[in-house]
């Protein structure tokens, strides 16, 4: 796979990742203003951005396991790092919904 395939990769997932984390941020302050409906439509949004850069990935998985060389570049690992960590960012944002339902409806 050419260097510039690997960084389009890369990008996309950045680019989704990044999407998805702005949208949980919404959801957070839509949480906080007891918008939980609201909230919970945008974290399903979020999720959404997060499939799109979890299956640029794996095409790219795909294509290392079909014994296609890829170079590992840091923009990749930047990727990954934006994917991983926003993925964990979307599950702590939905267990605050929940609490903060709770919270609300005592």
């Amino acid at each position: 796979m050419e260097q510039e395939q690997i960084q389009s990769v890369a990008f996309e997932i950045i680019l989704h990742s990044g999407q998805a984390r702005t949208i949980i941020h919404e959801a957070f302050t839509l949480m906080k203003n007891n918008e939980f409906k609201n909230a919970e439509n945008k974290l399903e949004e979020a999720n959404e951005e997060i499939v799109l850069a979890h299956k640029s990935q794996t095409e790219l998985l795909q294509k290392y396991s079909s014994g296609e060389s890829i170079t590992m570049e840091i923009i990749m690992v930047h990727a990954q790092d934006h994917l991983m960590t926003v993925m964990t960012l979307k599950d702590i944002a939905s267990e605050m919904l929940h609490l903060y339902e709770k919270v609300e409806n005592k």
